[in-house]
Order: C-alpha cells, then sequence, then structure tokens
C-alpha cells in the first residue's frame, strides 16, 4: 500500500470520527464514549501499520542502493583487470635494448663560464674569454746620442683579447679553438708591395685536440696535438691570468719565443700525477708564419720544426705548504730557411718586459747560418701560506754551422745565460693551490669579493722580482755578438676584485747595457723607469 493512499485511508477515519462526534451529541452520552474509544483504538492500529511499511520501504532502497555499488566495483575490477593483461601482453612484446639513456642538457657556470653539457656529463662545450688591456707611460733615458731608439711611445695596448669555445666530447677527446683579437700595439705591421694577404700574424692562439682516455702507471696521460700555449718552463706553464706581474720575466720570454711560447704548432704528451709530471712535444712554426716558398715579400720560408721536454714535480706538499723543482730542455733543430736570400737566420730579443711599446731593447740581431739551438733550464718555488717564492736559471746556445754562402760560415757557437727570482705575498691571507695537470702554481681567489653590499674587499697581492739577461758573447772578435744585458727591477700591486676581474699596478726600474758592436765600445744603452696598470677580466 502506498503513502498516498494510507494517508487517504486516515482522512476518511478523521471525517468518520467528526461524523459520529457530531451524532454522539444528538444521542446519549454513554453510547458516544464507547463509540469515540474505538475509533480512537482504530486510529492507532492504522499508525502503527503506516510506521512499519514506511520502515520496510527504507530497507528495500538501501539494499537497492547497495547492489547497484556492488556491481558498479566488480565491473571496474574486471576492466582493470582486462586493460593489465593487454599492456603486460604489449610490453612481453617489446624487445628489451637497455635502460634508457639520459637526455636534454645542463647549462651551468662553473666560475662565471657558461658552460653546456649533456646530462651525462660526457659531452661539454663552454666559452671562454679574456681582456688584459694595458695603460702606462716610460721615463727613458737614452745613455747616448748614439743609442736606438731614442724614445719609447706611452699609452695604452690591449695587450690580450680573447674568446673562443672549449670542451669535451665523449669524457676523453678535448678540444679548445680560441682567437685573439689583441696585440694592438705588440709588433710592427704594414703592406708592402708583394705582401701575402692577411697580414704577418695571426691571431688563432688555441686549435688542438687532446686524448685523455690512457691512465697509465696510476697517473693521468694526455695525447694532444694542434696550436696550443705549451706548458714549456714554470712561468710559461702559469696562465697570463693568474702571473703576479703584467710581463713574464725577459730570460723565459726569449727561451719560448725560439722553439715553444703562444700560438705554437706541436705535437706530444705529457703524463702527470700529485707529485711528477714529464712532457715532450714536437714544435713547429707558430700561427702566421710564412707559408709559401715563392713569395717575395715576405720572402718564402721554409717551415722551422723542434722540441721541448720538461719534468717537473711538487715533492713536498702540504695543507699549507709546498715545493716544486724541475728542469727543461728545448731544441731547433731546423731554423726556417729564406728561400729567397737563401739565408738562415736566428735572432734573439725581448721588450723590457713590457709592451706599451713594441720595441726592443735588447736584440741579437739576425744572428746568421745558424744550424740550430738549444735551451736548458731550470726551476723551483715554493709556498707557506699566503707567501710564494719562484725563479728560474736559463742557458743558450746557437750553433752556426750551416752552409748558405753567407760570411761567417763555420763560425763558433754562441751563448747566453739569464734568469729571474721573484716572491709574492697575499695581504688578504689566500694562498696560491698547486695545478698538477701544468705543473705550476693557480692563481689568487678571493675568499671575500669585493661587495659594497656584502662588505668584502677581495684580496690584496703584493709582488717583487729581478731579472737579468745577458746577450752579449764573444765581444772583441768579428764573430761576437752584441745584444746587450738587460737588468730590471719590477714591483707590484694586485686587487683580485672577485674570481674574475683584476687590476695591477706594476713599477719598473730597468738598466739596458749595450756596446754598438761586438769590436766596437761605443756605449748604445739605456736607463728607464715606467709605470703601467692592467684591468683584467677572464672566465
Amino acid at each position: 500500500m502506498s503513502r498516498t493512499r494510507l494517508a487517504a485511508t486516515a482522512i476518511g477515519l478523521a471525517g468518520a470520527l467528526a461524523a459520529s462526534q457530531a451524532q454522539a451529541q444528538a444521542q446519549s452520552a454513554s453510547s458516544s464514549e464507547q463509540e469515540i474509544a474505538l475509533l480512537k483504538q482504530q486510529l492507532k492500529m492504522l499508525e502503527q501499520k503506516l510506521d512499519k511499511l514506511q520502515s520496510q520501504t527504507a530497507a528495500n532502497t538501501a539494499a537497492t542502493a547497495k547492489a547497484r555499488a556492488e556491481a558498479k566495483a566488480e565491473a571496474k575490477a574486471e576492466a582493470r583487470s582486462e586493460a593489465k593483461a593487454i599492456v603486460a601482453n604489449a610490453n612481453a612484446a617489446i624487445p628489451v635494448k637497455g635502460p634508457t639513456p639520459a637526455s636534454g642538457v645542463v647549462v651551468t657556470m662553473p666560475n662565471n663560464r657558461p658552460t653546456i653539457c649533456t646530462a651525462d656529463q660526457a659531452n661539454c662545450v663552454a666559452i671562454t674569454s679574456r681582456l688584459h688591456w694595458d695603460v702606462g707611460g716610460y721615463d727613458y733615458r737614452p745613455n747616448t746620442a748614439a743609442t736606438v731608439p731614442q724614445k719609447l711611445d706611452s699609452g695604452q695596448n690591449v695587450r690580450r683579447a680573447r674568446i673562443g669555445v672549449a670542451g669535451k666530447f665523449f669524457n676523453d677527446w678535448n678540444f679548445a679553438l680560441v682567437y685573439d683579437f689583441g696585440g694592438s700595439s705588440d709588433g710592427f705591421g704594414g703592406a708592402a708591395p708583394g705582401s701575402l694577404p692577411g697580414g704577418g700574424l695571426s691571431g688563432v692562439e688555441n686549435a688542438y685536440l687532446s686524448y685523455t682516455g690512457l691512465k697509465p702507471f696510476g697517473g693521468k696521460m694526455a695525447i694532444e696535438a694542434g696550436i696550443m700555449d705549451l706548458p714549456y718552463t714554470l712561468d710559461e706553464a702559469t696562465s697570463s691570468n693568474d702571473i703576479m706581474f703584467m710581463e713574464r720575466a725577459s730570460p723565459g720570454v726569449i727561451a719560448t719565443n725560439i722553439a715553444a711560447g703562444d700560438f705554437r704548432s706541436a705535437a706530444g704528451a705529457r703524463w702527470f700525477n700529485d707529485q711528477l709530471w714529464i712532457g715532450g712535444y714536437v714544435t713547429g712554426p707558430s700561427t702566421g708564419a710564412i707559408h709559401s716558398a715563392s713569395s717575395a715579400s715576405p720572402p718564402g720560408t721554409s717551415e722551422q720544426y723542434g722540441a721541448v721536454a720538461r719534468v717537473a714535480g711538487n715533492p713536498i706538499s702540504g695543507k699549507d705548504y709546498s715545493v716544486h723543482i724541475g728542469a727543461d730542455a728545448q731544441w731547433l733543430i731546423q731554423p726556417p730557411r729564406n728561400l729567397i736570400a737563401n739565408t738562415q737566420t736566428l735572432a734573439l730579443s725581448d721588450r723590457p718586459e713590457l709592451r706599451l711599446d713594441p720595441t726592443t731593447l735588447i736584440s741579437t740581431g739576425a744572428i746568421a747560418n745558424v744550424s740550430g739551438a738549444q735551451v736548458y733550464s731550470v726551476e723551483a718555488a715554493a709556498t707557506y701560506g699566503p707567501f710564494i717564492v719562484q725563479g728560474e736559471y736559463f742557458w743558450y746556445n746557437v750553433d752556426r754551422t750551416a752552409n748558405t754562402g753567407v760570411p761567417l760560415v763555420g763560425a763558433p757557437s754562441l751563448k747566453f745565460q739569464g734568469g729571474y727570482a721573484q716572491a709574492g705575498y697575499v695581504l688578504t691571507g689566500e694562498n696560491r693551490t698547486y695545478n698538477a695537470a701544468t705543473a705550476a702554481y693557480n692563481g689568487v681567489k678571493p675568499a671575500h669579493p669585493f661587495s659594497l653590499d656584502g662588505g668584502g674587499w677581495g684580496a690584496w697581492e703584493i709582488a717583487g722580482r729581478f731579472s737579468t739577461i745577458d746577450l752579449n758573447d764573444q765581444l772583441a772578435t768579428a764573430t761576437g755578438v752584441a745584444g746587450g744585458r738587460q737588468t730590471v727591477y719590477t714591483l707590484a700591486l694586485n686587487w683580485y676584485v672577485n674570481g674574475n676581474v683584476r687590476f695591477m699596478l706594476d713599477y719598473l726600474h730597468g738598466t739596458v747595457s749595450r756596446q754598438a758592436s761586438p769590436i766596437s765600445t761605443a756605449d748604445v744603452g739605456s736607463k728607464f723607469d715606467a709605470v703601467a696598470m692592467r684591468t683584467q677580466f677572464a672566465f
């Protein structure tokens, strides 16, 4: 029975009750009371029956909803089971090829050098750059009117302005390609009739490939070839970003210019561990050398070749101290030969340890009939906390036995020598760490970079150097050379603003003792003082 019919029955009963009451009023009082009692009893029974029907209806509704929910859940479970079975069958049909390789690239900025690597770090390429801008002036005093030159030019020089890329392929193949736009007054240029196009010098400073996959005898090994900066001598193995003075000492510069140094073509290998470094390279001409056998201006020239070797190490080292020793050798095996004039020459020279003016004050001139040259040197250095001391000494030998038809055939060999000693102290307490890969010392990294907000003032360093080079030999004889003797004292103050920016201030006092010729004692020497400042950034 529905709720509507129950409600109608109740209403009918109520109407009957009302009619009965009206009739009871017309009849006697006793019969009315009996009828009322009977109707109340019937109404109560109907209410109980109504409650029972409502409870039964609610129970039926809940059971129906539960049955529907259980059926729905069972259908979903069956669908999931079927889907899993389909996926499992599909995976079983696909052959397994190994783990999925990492994808994407990782971009980092170590020491503010933009570097892009694959996610597994096996392949990387980084942008590298440096700028060394020098400004300064000379107080140059020639001894006599016969001295050449009579003056030096003060001003500025973009000493280095390099930019390039460096990186690795598959962990073990390292490369670099760097071009140097600097040297705005680092050499003489011109456009003589008949000159080859492109000028006399090339700006390719690094263009090499190096393989480092071999690790014999518990150390590391690099086999490399191309255009590179050879780690020959301690001063040359130290980056130009990290040297204590604006220029390296003349004895080392003259040595490296023979068959080593920057921009040099070479092929060789180096092996090293934490205590020992051994390396040897066959070298060729520098970039920009003439590669023509028929050019008239510049004259066609055959290419030179030579070799360098170095053994160095760090046998004593601790947390705050170290000792470095080493020995170097260099051989010019085949000097370049002028194929037009049929001459074979070599010149040893250098600027006065500053490059604002490219003029050299000491020079052997073009030594004729050079059949080869050798340079032998020793090196030593030590550090104790923020203090460092370093020195090298060089012995040069030039053989003159080439038969070119030019006078002085069979002249005796020439011997020169020179060296330097330098020391530095970091006032703010930082020290120079050792770089086993080049057997040289790294630069100063300020513990508290300069910041007006953070309160740091960077690192401050003072340094001093004495250098001497003697390019005189067999004076008072017709076969002698009067290249001059140069002595330079240098003081330096360096401010390392942060890991990328540095300012350098150098003061130089130099003396050049030189006579007009091997057989003339006429004084053509000079003295000079110079002050220069370098602004540097590198990454």
